[in-house]
């Protein structure tokens, strides 16, 4: 029985391309296994979660106390920011004095702008967060390119393996993780001039760099695709995953809505982001992110980790039916207006 509200589209019906492992019903998407220090991330694992600092990262001892109360609330890992060689150079530090302090839970930097500081500090973390927005772009301004020829994008993914593979060969060698983690909010000029500014553009500024990690048999990487707008971030992650799908692909996704905000209305804005996609059986890592001390990030994390399990485990769902949706849109769904007999003729019990 379904309620007469929700009725199937009466446009053309186009084949659904796979995105999930059901979409009737809750079955989390099998995955590779990502090591990240002591934590294994993956669908043999449980959903690890996440948060960030907000100190000064030069600060020592106040990072290596804001982690610390991270880890006592709960995070699996606790991520970094690292501006230049400064906050590079303090990495060490706080790692080894967490590590004194009998704290091993991962680190990750977050590298922007900056492929030298990522080598640097992949001596010290134990995961690197990678933007491929601006990782090999710079801070540059957004100009107008015109791909007359699309072997000229092509030829310029060139400079993009210059300056990340020395990493993925470091990270290799040390058994560190990468995230290629796009930002909707941070495309390349050169992504945004080809593709605009879409989730297409997104998904395809991370596979340039994942096709560089395969290329050198390296597969300690998993993604992300954030967006402030959760419409954006679901549409963005369920196109990864269906040409991961059709790609035979098999890594990890750290899911997260970019910039949340605070209080209920942050939670409420990650909810539906996140709460989407592990509905669909999508994710790995979780992070919420809210302008808040980040020890607050761990309970409605562990909220949507724990009901993400459950619908998993419990397969939440409906009956299967026939997908008549366009799912790379966002358009309203067409319908009519139930009558007074469908209405009548409806077990609402059904929804109570």
């Amino acid at each position: 029985t379904h309620c007469p509200l929700y009725v199937r589209s009466s446009v053309q019906v186009i084949p659904t391309p796979k995105y999930c492992e059901s979409i009737s019903r809750t079955r989390r998407r099998p995955t590779s296994t990502v090591e990240i220090g002591n934590v294994r991330v993956g669908s043999e694992h449980p959903m690890a979660l996440q948060t960030m600092t907000t100190t000064d990262t030069r600060d020592v001892a106040a990072t290596v106390e804001q982690v610390k109360r991270c880890a006592d609330a709960g995070a699996d890992m606790v991520r970094i920011t690292v501006q230049g060689k400064k906050e590079a150079e303090a990495c060490m530090a706080i790692r080894e004095q967490l590590f004194k302090d009998r704290y091993d839970t991962p680190l990750v930097a977050d590298i922007h702008f900056q492929p030298a500081v990522a080598m640097m500090v992949a001596d010290a973390f134990e995961k690197i967060r990678i933007n491929p927005g601006n990782f090999a772009d710079g801070a540059k301004k957004f100009d107008e390119i015109n791909y007359d020829d699309p072997a000229q994008f092509q030829a310029e993914r060139e400079n993009i393996r210059e300056l990340f593979a020395p990493l993925v060969e470091k990270c290799k060698s040390l058994n560190r993780a990468i995230r290629i983690g796009t930002n909707h909010g941070s495309l390349s000029a050169r992504i945004l001039s080809f593709y605009g500014d879409t989730p297409r553009g997104m998904v395809e500024s991370a596979f340039e760099f994942a096709d560089i990690c395969r290329d050198m048999d390296y597969h300690n990487f998993l993604f992300s695709m954030k967006a402030s707008n959760p419409l954006i971030m679901v549409q963005a992650y369920r196109l990864l995953a269906e040409e991961m799908y059709a790609k035979g692909w098999k890594y990890p996704l750290h899911l997260g809505v970019t910039e949340a905000g605070e209080g209920e209305d942050g939670r409420m804005k990650s909810a539906i982001g996140i709460g989407a996609l592990l509905m669909d059986g999508l994710g790995d890592t979780i992070r919420v992110s809210l302008t808040e001390d980040p020890e607050y990030e761990m309970d409605p994390c562990r909220r949507m980790a724990t009901l993400g399990k459950m619908a998993d485990s419990e397969s939440w769902g409906i009956e299967d039916f026939e997908e008549h949706r366009d799912t790379h849109l966002f358009t309203r769904r067409v319908g009519y207006s139930p009558t007074k007999s469908d209405a009548d003729a409806f077990d609402y019990s059904q929804i109570l």
